[in-house]
Order: structure tokens, then C-alpha cells, then sequence
């Protein structure tokens, strides 16, 4: 599941991340990071599910965490879209594709939110969430 997180700068001193690792075993992957003198803001993948994702969720809101369930990275505006492909072959991560329609489909479970897809789109139809 990926996860946003939001933090103020005190938070931000704090090890939450290596201690949740530390505790619970669990693989999180950082897939994008904002950090300013004041606040941060980060993108990071879990991967589990069930009681143990709820657990490492309450756990960061508990750190002090802002804590945003991620269902995408990214968002396709159907009405400008073209179906023209030009995302797909440039996915790092190979989850964009055409559907049985041939429209484009997003696997958000493999989507990193790189944004090389939006770079691509000559129709500037995709975006970042």
C-alpha cells in the first residue's frame, strides 16, 4: 500500500521510518520525498496488508505522522487522453498499458509515481495525485 506522509519539522527528527522497520520487520520502500526547513512530505510503499498494515499505520499516525492511504500515484483526465500510448513504453515499472478497449490502463500496484509518464504525454493528461 502505498502511503503519503505528512510531518512537521520536529517529526521529521525523529527515526519513525527505522524504528517501524525495526519493530515490525516490514519492507518500505521511499518513493518520494519533500523536505523543507519547516515541514516533509513523503511517499513510501509498505508492503503488507491486513492487521499488520494497520498496525504500521497507527503506529506512524501515533509518531505524529499526517497519514494519507494512496489508492493512485497518478491520474489519467480521460477527456484530454488519446489512448495515443506514448506512456507506456517509458514506464519504468511497466504499469501502464492498454486495456481490451484500448484505453490506458494504470496498475497502481505497480506504479511508483516516477511522473515519467506525465513527461511523456503529449496531451498532458496525466498527472501526480
Amino acid at each position: 500500500m502505498k502511503v503519503k506522509l505528512r510531518y512537521s519539522h520536529e517529526a521529521a527528527s525523529k527515526p519513525v521510518l527505522a524504528e517501524i522497520i525495526l519493530k515490525t520487520g516490514l519492507l518500505i520502500n521511499i518513493i518520494e520525498a519533500k523536505l523543507t526547513p519547516k515541514e516533509g512530505e513523503m511517499v513510501i510503499d509498505i508492503a503488507t496488508q491486513g492487521q499488520a498494515l494497520k498496525r504500521a499505520l497507527e503506529y506512524l499516525r501515533a509518531a505524529g505522522l499526517e497519514v494519507t492511504e494512496l489508492r493512485s500515484l497518478v491520474e489519467v483526465d480521460r477527456e484530454r487522453c488519446i489512448s495515443c500510448g506514448a506512456c507506456i513504453s517509458p514506464c519504468p515499472s511497466r504499469a501502464i498499458r492498454f486495456d481490451e478497449s484500448l484505453d490506458i490502463e494504470i496498475d497502481e500496484r505497480r506504479c511508483i509515481g516516477c511522473g515519467i509518464c506525465i513527461s511523456a504525454c503529449p496531451r498532458k493528461a496525466i498527472q501526480l495525485i
